[in-house]
């Protein structure tokens, strides 16, 4: 969000392999249209994820680049055998021009986004859009958000639809050039009501940045529904099921609350929605540890390590995420692995585990939560 008027074009991913598919389009994209990127993602929830991922061939994306637009840009290259003068100061009676001059390159950059995409696509077997909408064609509410949320809000929407429940998400792919004509097109003609969901906070503004761009795009293509905005994920903070099962439920209210709060209680300023116990919506069949530990005791390298083994001789999908306190060695270390026979997209804290294992026996006594975390039938070690 920071980056906003840097001028760099911003593409955001929500998973591991997101991240391995559209780092490709990032790249291809700047080649060719001279603007350039920032590829972005959760920084440690996603960044530091471990999941079996499929790599590119690197044949297959030589086949993408343009190596007319590679040689166009060696070509502008600093050579002292032709100099140039560039990055100099201006003064106010051509700055306002210059700085309008560039606009060709953004109004043309989401085609180019757009084609690289479809290329992608067509060697991947994926749907990658400006926008992806996820969820039912008919849906009344709609979730708009970027970044790993996103797969929380996929599993969340799987068991309200199984439910009968008419629900969707939008990802922002896109985030800048943000273009409204292709938001509002992947929007279901059904959706009545919508809640935007920003991983920042801007004291003081009408709303956060996401929201304003959505309330800004459905303005200016005449879509007609109601609008929220609400925060979540500060500081790293857990966005789990519950979060979402929360938001969907505010937007069932008559008037929704705007600029609510997710995955805290706010009994200062009463922001935040309530959260009730949220059903396990994890894919069937998936198996959940939870391993506690001491910073340094190597707990968190030896279930790296197994995470590994499981899904390097093994066809099951593996997800392992590591939870540290500022301490990190010698503070409280909780490794979280799943694994199963059915993709895992749960980007979250385990909270309903198989298998719990306590590696420092003074925790028991020092009342931290963590048996509470074993299934019925589970598994505490």
């Amino acid at each position: 969000y920071a980056c906003r008027q840097t001028g760099f074009a911003m593409l955001a991913e929500s998973n591991p392999q997101e991240i391995m598919d559209l780092g490709a389009v990032a790249h291809l994209s700047t080649i060719k249209g001279r603007v350039p990127f920032i590829n972005f993602f959760d920084g440690f929830r996603t960044s530091h994820e471990i999941q079996k991922i499929e790599v590119w061939n690197y044949k297959d994306l030589a086949d993408m680049v343009d190596m007319d637009a590679v040689a166009a840009f060696r070509a502008r290259s600093i050579n002292p055998e032709h100099p140039v003068l560039r990055g100099s100061a201006e003064n106010g009676d051509i700055f306002f021009q210059h700085r309008e001059a560039c606009n060709p390159y953004y109004e043309k950059l989401p085609a180019i986004v757009e084609d690289y995409m479809n290329q992608v696509n067509a060697k991947l077997g994926t749907d990658y859009k400006l926008f992806n909408y996820y969820g039912a064609p008919d849906a009344e509410k709609v979730i708009v958000a970027m970044g790993s949320v996103c797969d929380v809000a996929e599993e969340v929407i799987d068991y309200m639809m199984a439910a009968g429940e008419k629900v969707g998400l939008v990802k922002v792919r896109l985030y800048r050039p943000f273009v409204a004509e292709k938001l509002a097109e992947v929007l279901p003609k059904t959706v009545k009501k919508i809640a935007v969901l920003d991983r920042t906070k801007e004291p003081g503004a009408l709303g956060d940045p996401l929201y304003l761009d959505v309330v800004a795009a459905l303005a200016e293509t005449g879509v007609k529904a109601t609008v929220v905005g609400g925060r979540y994920g500060l500081g790293s903070k857990d966005t789990t099921p519950a979060s979402i099962f929360a938001v969907y439920a505010n937007l069932d209210a008559k008037k929704p609350k705007n600029g609510f709060t997710i995955g805290i209680v706010d009994d200062v300023t009463g922001h935040s929605l309530e959260e009730k116990p949220a059903p396990d919506t994890a894919p069937a069949g998936t198996i959940s540890c939870k391993f506690w530990g001491l910073g340094g005791d190597g707990t968190v390298g030896a279930n790296k390590n197994s995470i590994k083994i499981i899904g390097d001789h093994t066809d099951k999908f593996i997800q392992a995420y590591f939870q540290y306190d500022s301490k990190k060695t010698g503070g409280v270390t909780i490794s979280h692995l799943r694994f199963g026979d059915k993709a895992i997209k749960s980007p979250y804290y385990i909270t309903k585990a198989n298998f719990v294992a306590c590696h420092v026996p003074a925790y028991i006594l020092k009342g931290y939560k963590i048996v509470q975390d074993v299934k019925p039938g589970g598994i505490f070690l």
